[in-house]
């Protein structure tokens, strides 16, 4: 966070009253904040949707002063903190503006040995903002920065060979002020004002490696200073085996000096000093993470000079880079192996290969082998990672306060030991709260599920977005591009290196034939024809077999072009062509296109179509703004006020509203974010503010809205996942109506909602003295996954025989967030009720046969249903007005029910209680 300014306020909407709505933390989750864009206003609270890590974490460090306190760094889905309270990890660089992508990648990062507030990152990518780079301080445990651009200095790259080593950023532990950096391309530079400016270091001077990784770490050895006065011995690694590759200062960085003795074909990549002064280095033949073939574990005594080799005894032929020593025993040391594939756990063929991690408890003289005998893996809750090894383990730490617990990296996120000890060790994946993968697409299917394809990992198909999800099977890796048919949505199309659609929503998938890799589809409104256009190509492709046969489009020869369906004509295609301007239409389903219109080059290809509306588009035109069209591309329009689009997306309507909620990330009135208008671009609010960027849309470029839950908003991020808005002011539930009546001991409540978003439950209160509560039942959300746009009845039945006097009920709305909203309070008085009765005769009875006897207290229109074992109804009639007292009623409409049990119900036609329910047997 670089600045923040917070709001509360309290709303109410319909019969609900918000209670207990926001929280707030100070720092990355800014869960209240009002984001002016004009005169409007929203509150919004952003958060990601849950798949679980899903990329490299690249290292780990631990305070060894402070139990808890530990930091992560990603490649590119920035840095993170561990909350130990919630056993989950809070992101720190959400704030980064899409100027500031670069910040993502995080290169190292630095704790302050003398103030556990302190931290410092450096950031950097090279691809990102012209490679970007920064010296980010935070005096706050990264609740907020200070940022220093070391740009014109050197340039890190977070996501580079190497990235696994170091680190490359160290504070002097007896003087916070004094900080060293390795580059990549500088060699060591130097800050004696705790970060704030930087000198080259003469001795080493320029440090060019051909892997293009240079200094590869820097240690201290605090012995050799004092609280208050530099250290002067500093070792420095270097990633490079055709030259010296570590040196050593006495004299606190003045001069360097060439270390000789350690393996001649190797290079370094991680040291720690133990507590005996023998220092722990880990060597591979590359640099890794993924590229290391061999290597070894060294030991170098800083007191004598002595060089001894450690590495595990049939382990030479592994590449080594994690290590780690108890604080508190110098002959404790855990390693890791780094770009090794042996068996973890599964059978001998077909189990699940990854890195391997030694135990040594006398210094190196033997090792145990902590994954040799097999291994548990503990998904803790996110099902995809079983049948996933850990791997790139390039950093593995010690708890410094419980050594018989460890930590490691992985190329999929964290895994943490808590028994060393284990015979066999469960590795359990520790990664709550990382959401690091790089989202490519997604669609929001109305009344159905939200489908998301990721690199690496697949996709997920997400009922519910705060919860894990099951991954996208058969399984192919990096998925590129995915789209579902409007008019028949349980039919759907996912691409990567292979392809594959659905019928049953994505239940099971079927693979098709494919010409190219990769690239974007388009799947048309009732399902029957894939046009398919493969990353590099510029021949999209029709199959109106499922994909068993294709044939290439004519009047298209786009680069890379993303068809796109019209959402209502299943005839109608469209691709647009940002070099030249021009938007092409297919009128024959994608055999013929032809040129539309020409709204302008230079925008982003993805059109977006809108459902319901044949010929509707909305395209992003970068500093052409937002056009749309209303007639399949023959003319635009210009909206007003949105000076730069990269993105647009459309989202459920507001209520009231007529059409579709756009969304966009651009510039409206001076400010860049995530827009949003619910009167087809006549106005617009921003809805996300300056803590919540992410790095802007980076890969995936989109912004989408859910159609199933207005105001929520998701976006692409350069390795944070799919970061998500959602409107603190829409209330998830829509109340149209609450009643109470007793009838025959019992309390009968029943509600009806409007609308449903993201609905949970609903808790039913009773009171005595309409002020303490209790909870008399729960009764689930009926909605789809919680939502739902069309009206839900509910009811619900208590038990009030024992209670006497007035009675208050209020119904508790819980959302899927877990916020909650409370209705009016509604009461009865049991001592007022007389017993209402309905009896049906003869029992058991024929099916042309049935009498009933009702004794009411009050005149009333009622219904009655009969309903089967099952609680099918088999017959419903509106009996219209009874009078108060005794009715007889034969139903000789029945109809002929077949033999067996039934239940019979009589209700009141204003609000649907139940006045009475018999058991109903016909022979």
């Amino acid at each position: 966070m670089k600045n923040s300014i917070s709001t509360f306020a309290g709303r109410t909407c319909g019969l609900f009253f918000l209670v207990n709505k926001y929280k707030y933390r100070v720092g990355r989750v800014l869960v209240l904040a009002m984001f002016i864009t004009g005169l409007h206003a929203q509150s919004y609270t952003w958060n990601n949707v849950a798949m679980g890590g899903g990329g490299f974490v690249t290292g780990l460090v631990m305070s060894k002063t402070q139990q808890n306190l530990m930091y992560a760094r990603t490649d590119v889905g920035g840095a993170y903190r561990w909350d130990a309270a919630n056993s989950k990890w809070i992101s720190l660089l959400d704030w980064a503006s899409e100027n500031e992508t670069s910040y993502q990648g995080v290169e190292s990062f630095a704790m302050d040995p003398q103030a556990n507030n302190k931290l410092y990152i450096l950031a950097g990518t090279s691809y990102w903002n012209s490679g970007k780079t920064a010296i980010l301080k935070s005096i706050d445990n990264g609740n907020t920065f200070s940022i220093t651009d070391v740009s014109t200095q050197f340039k890190a790259h977070g996501n580079g060979a190497g990235r696994a080593n170091g680190e490359k950023l160290m504070v002097d532990p007896n003087d916070g002020n004094i900080l060293f950096c390795g580059t990549r391309r500088n060699g060591l530079f130097k800050s004696t004002d705790a970060g704030a400016t930087w000198v080259q270091n003469i001795s080493l001077g320029t440090i060019v490696t051909p892997n293009d990784n240079g200094i590869s770490f820097v240690l201290f050895d605090p012995a050799t200073g004092t609280p208050g006065n530099a250290t002067q011995k500093i070792f420095v690694g270097v990633s490079t085996i055709t030259a010296t590759n570590f040196y050593v200062s006495i004299n606190g960085g003045a001069t360097f000096t060439p270390l000789a003795g350690g393996p001649s074909v190797l290079m370094p990549q991680k040291a720690v000093l133990a507590g005996d002064k023998n220092l722990y280095i880990t060597y591979a033949d590359k640099e890794g993470p993924g590229n290391a073939t061999t290597g070894e574990v060294w030991k170098y005594n800083t007191l004598t000079a002595v060089w001894t080799n450690i590495t595990p005894a049939g382990g030479t032929g592994y590449g080594y880079s994690g290590v780690s020593v108890d604080p508190n025993d110098a002959q404790k040391i855990i390693i890791g192996t780094i770009n090794k594939y042996l068996l973890q756990y599964g059978p001998a063929t077909g189990g699940i290969y990854g890195d391997r991690f030694y135990l040594t408890t006398n210094g190196g003289s033997s090792w145990r082998n902590l994954i040799g005998s097999g291994i548990t893996l503990d998904p803790n809750g996110c099902t995809w990672i079983l049948g996933q090894s850990i791997h790139w383990g390039g950093s593995i730490e010690f708890n410094p306060f419980n050594t018989n617990e460890a930590w490691v990296i992985s190329g999929n996120g964290i895994f943490v030991c808590n028994d060393l000890s284990a015979t066999n060790t469960t590795w359990k994946f520790a990664t709550k709260g990382i959401e690091e993968t790089v989202c490519n697409d997604l669609v929001s299917i109305t009344e159905g599920p939200m489908f998301s394809v990721i690199g690496d990992y697949d996709g997920f198909k997400h009922t519910d977005i705060t919860q894990y999800s099951p991954i996208h099977n058969p399984r192919m890796g990096s998925t590129n591009g995915i789209a579902y048919a409007t008019l028949n949505t349980n039919k759907l199309l996912r691409v990567g290196s292979k392809m594959y659609y659905t019928t049953d929503q994505g239940a099971t998938w079927t693979q098709c034939t494919m010409n190219g890799s990769g690239g974007k589809i388009a799947l048309s409104a009732n399902g029957n024809i894939f046009l398919h256009c493969p990353n590099g190509s510029t021949f999209t492709y029709r199959s109106a077999d499922n994909g068993a046969t294709w044939s290439v489009c004519n009047g298209i020869s786009t680069s890379n072009a993303i068809p796109v369906a019209d959402a209502v004509n299943s005839n109608k295609f469209y691709a647009y062509d940002n070099n030249n301007g021009n938007i092409y239409i297919s009128t024959d389903g994608g055999i013929n296109f032809t040129v539309a219109g020409t709204p302008g080059s230079g925008g982003q290809k993805k059109i977006r179509t809108v459902p319901g509306q044949e010929g509707h588009l909305w395209l992003a035109l970068a500093n052409g703004g937002l056009k749309r069209s209303v007639n399949s591309g023959s003319s635009y329009t210009t909206i007003s006020g949105v000076t730069t689009c990269a993105a647009v997306g459309l989202g459920k309507a507001a209520p009231n509203a007529t059409y579709f909620t756009i969304y966009i990330w651009g510039r409206v009135n001076g400010v860049t974010g995530v827009h949003r208008s619910t009167d087809e671009g006549v106005t617009w609010i921003r809805v996300n503010d300056d803590e919540h960027e992410y790095g802007g849309l980076a890969n995936g470029q989109f912004v989408q809205g859910d159609l199933n839950v207005f105001g929520r908003v998701y976006m692409s991020s350069a390795g944070r996942g799919i970061p998500y808005g959602e409107d603190n002011t829409v209330l998830p539930v829509s109340l149209t109506s609450f009643h109470v009546n007793a009838a025959n001991g019992f309390a009968n409540l029943s509600w009806n909602t409007e609308m449903e978003a993201g609905n949970n439950y609903f808790d039913v209160e009773k009171s005595t003295d309409g002020l303490s509560f209790n909870k008399a039942g729960t009764v689930a959300s009926k909605a789809m996954n919680g939502s739902s746009s069309i009206p839900l009845h509910y009811t619900f039945t208590h038990d009030i025989k024992s209670l006497h006097g007035v009675i208050y009920y209020r119904i508790k709305q819980v959302d899927r967030d877990w916020k909650f909203a409370y209705s009016k309070v509604l009461s009865i008085n049991n001592s007022d009720f007389k017993i209402e009765t309905m009896k049906a005769f003869p029992n058991p009875a024929g099916s042309n046969n049935i009498n009933l006897s009702i004794q009411l207290n009050t005149t009333r229109n009622v219904q009655l249903r009969i309903t089967n074992i099952s609680g099918v109804v088999v017959y419903k009639a509106a009996i219209g007005k009874l009078l108060a007292g005794n009715n007889l009623i034969n139903l000789k409409d029945a109809g002929n029910l077949s033999k067996g049990s039934y239940f019979i119900e009589l209700m009141s036609e204003a609000d649907q209680a139940v006045i009475g329910k018999n058991k109903l047997v016909i022979q």
